[in-house]
């Protein structure tokens, strides 16, 4: 008789924690074991519990959960830097968010988070030529979490966007790896141009709430634009910009904005 070969489990420590995460949370609270359950228990990896989280939140009258789940399955299959993007977005949140105290959030409850993926999403059925498709995500994501990211926009991974009600996006924006925004930013056009219009954020910069970035203008690496401001031109790396329109006002005060979240002015900054 032959023997039978056993595959060993993948080691995958990101996924080890949420499982546990959400076996303690059942424990404490029985009621929330079905939304758990469906959410994280009955998945084997990460990805598998993406899709279904995704698919199950964009799903309408217009478009089934099922449908939306082979197409999310499929981009996972498809492309592995989408479930490393998400993995990097979730070590963001934990690491930068002093409300979040479990991996499990984010997945369940955080909508920064489950738009993020949801336009990761987007833009892969953008690059594949399935707009109509990824067209209807940005309506979807829209609807559901008030975030309006085109599908053609593209970030980079360990996006942290804290609260995210009113985020907008423009179609030729680029936003890069580690940065961090909080709700009503907008990275915007300046009129009907219809090339390049849009802003290019670079690698952990901090950009504070109801900041407007407008036009195709540079944010430098590890710079801060202050809360409320309306950015108008290229802003030099590791600097602070404020006001209206947003003026280099000083240093950026640390090396690395986006993780420390210090949105202080003045003299504290470099504490």
């Amino acid at each position: 008789m032959a023997e039978t070969k056993v595959k060993p489990r993948a080691i995958d420590p990101v996924w080890d924690r949420i499982t546990s995460e959400a076996h303690e949370a059942v424990a404490k609270d029985p009621l929330m074991g079905g939304l758990i359950h469906a959410c994280i228990l009955h998945h084997k990896s990460l990805e598998s519990a993406l899709s279904y989280r995704i698919a199950a939140k964009l799903s309408s009258n217009e478009m089934s959960m099922m449908v939306l789940r082979e197409v999310a399955d499929e981009a996972l299959a498809d492309d592995p830097s989408l479930a490393e993007a998400a993995r990097a977005d979730l070590n963001a949140v934990i690491e930068r968010d002093p409300a979040t105290h479990r991996m499990l959030q984010p997945i369940l409850y955080f909508k920064g988070f489950q738009g993020m993926q949801a336009h990761r999403l987007a833009h892969w059925l953008w690059k594949k030529g399935r707009k109509d498709l990824s067209y209807f995500l940005q309506m979807r994501c829209s609807e559901v979490y008030g975030i309006d990211i085109h599908p053609a926009a593209r970030m980079g991974k360990g996006i942290m966007i804290d609260h995210a009600h009113s985020i907008v996006i423009g179609e030729t924006a680029v936003v890069g790896d580690n940065v961090s925004m909080l709700h009503s930013v907008t990275l915007g056009g300046t009129g009907k141009e219809e090339e390049d219009r849009h802003p290019k954020i670079a690698d952990e910069v901090l950009i504070g709430a109801g900041a407007k970035v407008l036009g195709n203008i540079t944010v430098g690496c590890c710079s801060r634009i202050a809360a409320g401001s309306v950015v108008l031109s290229d802003v030099p790396p590791a600097k602070t910009v404020a006001g209206v329109p947003a003026k280099v006002v000083g240093e950026a005060g640390c090396a690395h904005p986006s993780v420390s979240m210090n949105q202080l002015l003045g003299t504290r900054d470099a504490q």
